[in-house]
């Protein structure tokens, strides 16, 4: 049985207003599934055999069940509090390295906006997929989690890569206690809800995403060539972790401070006058202060 939905995602503008940026774009709403990321790696094979030619589709979820994170940890999507989505495209950047953490860009700028270089954010970025709401004046271990970014592709053929973009991203506040992730290898981070930025904003899930993905495709674009470089500046001027002591879940480098991210998208430890690049794909990495469990200084 196919469930209602209960909310007008206004599909057929978005469509329209996106055509430029993602020509043919296809956008399906359903009020429950599984995992839209999930979805959307299946889709193509209904379609034809590997490498038709695929168009971009987007998919959205009023309630996801069984919404998967970085790692392979679980995300909760609250029913009417949260936002899932995923966008799935035919994609061939010259270099990937750096892509999450561009999609978390994207983000962060389309909703807390900059009107100048020295404005500070209240939406941060935690290497490397990670959305934070830091609160005004606050240190930066007070932030909470409001979203986050799962990047997903498929071999499709002679034809690009399938790549599905999944977010997830608390509107509203939840029982941080109801959705504990106990399989994580670190501490989780506090959550943090859109509310709390735009009170307004946080009650209208499809005003969210109309917001959301043209800031999104445009800067997909802008990614394939040259890729994560010309965006660096922008990732390294909201980047929540530079300068605080990490501990990580890599053996080899258990903690060290962050040094900042370079143009490849490789969070750097420091231990004195040592050096240590990690890839997004190898390590989670918290501040010693969360992770021991005591206030932010």
């Amino acid at each position: 049985m196919t469930l209602p939905l209960r909310l007008d995602w206004m599909l057929p503008a978005l469509q329209a207003r996106l055509q430029p940026l993602l020509p043919g774009l296809q956008a399906q709403a359903v009020a429950e599934t599984g995992s839209t990321n999930a979805d959307l790696l299946a889709w193509p094979r209904t379609l034809g055999a590997p490498g038709s030619v695929l168009a971009p589709c987007l998919r959205v979820a009023e309630v996801q069940t069984a919404g998967r994170g970085r790692l392979g940890r679980s995300w909760d999507a609250a029913a009417g509090r949260s936002l899932t989505f995923s966008l799935g495209l035919p994609y061939a950047p010259r270099d990937w390295s750096g892509l999450s953490l561009a999609v978390g860009l994207a983000v962060a700028t389309a909703l807390d906006p900059l009107a100048t270089p020295t404005d500070v954010p209240r939406l941060w970025l935690k290497w490397p997929n990670d959305l934070m709401l830091r609160p005004a004046g606050a240190p930066a271990a007070a932030a909470g989690k409001l979203g986050g970014v799962l990047i997903e592709t498929l071999p499709w053929g002679d034809q690009p890569r399938w790549t599905v973009i999944g977010i997830g991203l608390n509107l509203q506040a939840v029982d941080a206690a109801a959705v504990a992730d106990p399989a994580a290898p670190l501490p989780p981070w506090p959550r943090a809800a859109l509310q709390a930025l735009d009170p307004a904003l946080a009650t209208d899930a499809p005003a969210v995403l109309a917001r959301v993905l043209p800031r999104l495709a445009q800067v997909l674009l802008d990614f394939v060539d040259p890729g994560f470089a010309a965006l660096h500046p922008a990732w390294s001027a909201r980047d929540l972790l530079h300068g605080l002591p990490l501990v990580t879940t890599l053996p080899a480098w258990p903690d060290g401070v962050a040094d900042g991210v370079d143009a490849q998208g490789c969070l750097w430890l420091r231990r004195g006058a040592a050096r240590h690049a990690l890839a997004s794909g190898e390590v989670s990495v918290r501040p010693a202060a969360v992770s021991a469990g005591l206030p932010p200084a």
